[in-house]
């Protein structure tokens, strides 16, 4: 994955990319709302690209992939996912749906914690919260997964993974267009918290009952 540190999210200034195409025949909200995704501005450990979107989940769509990189170590990783429907759709009562996929590996005994599930979903509608973000019809799920290694892999040892799985409609602004740029800067800040990071804000007014996890080992290869 190509690095975009602190940088606009895309790392380049053309949209007609390999991954990610936007027609010059979609939407002009559409295409508003991924110039936003494409120009926001994320923390530094945040290393993002276009990938390809899904292809059958609505008329148009635009997909992002991040990681964060402390060093060579991956220390979370995930997928957002900008969905367009110009006639609109009862499931998301709107036009737009966001769709989303965060990952990290776990130490097992904070995988063994009760109130995991319950408290990364928080963190999720925090992080909008966080920003003044409204949104609705919010949905989704917190699965733990713990494996363990046998025969030629018994030297590994046991790993445990997090992962959220999410998707809401945002509100829409001027001209029909949300405020994707602010959308993606909070799902950083989730992406940022399961991976054990501070948040920026710490010292300066921030939450001070907001914990993140500590830092822990990277997703490994599949």
């Amino acid at each position: 994955m190509a690095a975009a540190q602190g940088q606009r999210s895309d790392g380049a200034g053309e949209m007609e990319s390999t991954e990610g195409k936007v027609a010059e025949s979609a939407p002009l909200p559409f295409r508003a709302a991924v110039e936003a995704l494409r120009g926001a501005r994320l923390r530094p450990e945040i290393e993002i690209d276009p990938t390809r979107p899904p292809q059958r989940l609505a008329p148009h769509a635009y997909a992002l992939e991040a990681a964060v990189v402390e060093g060579d170590e991956d220390l979370a990783d995930g997928r957002l996912v900008l969905l367009h429907d110009p006639a609109g759709h009862d499931a998301w009562q709107g036009t737009f749906r966001l769709v989303t996929l965060v990952r990290a590996e776990l130490e097992p005994e904070m995988a063994a914690d009760p109130l995991l599930p319950e408290v990364c979903w928080s963190w999720l509608t925090g992080a909008l919260q966080a920003r003044g973000l409204a949104c609705g019809e919010p949905s989704g799920t917190v699965t733990r997964a713990g494996s363990h290694y046998f025969g030629g892999l018994a030297e590994r040892p046991p790993a445990s993974q997090i992962e959220i799985r999410a998707s809401w409609t945002p509100r829409e602004g001027l001209g029909g267009v949300p405020d994707t740029a602010a959308h993606l800067a909070a799902w950083c800040d989730l992406l940022c918290q399961v991976a054990g990071l501070p948040p920026v804000n710490q010292g300066h007014g921030g939450d001070g009952s907001v914990v993140s996890l500590p830092q822990r080992r990277g997703p490994q290869p599949q």
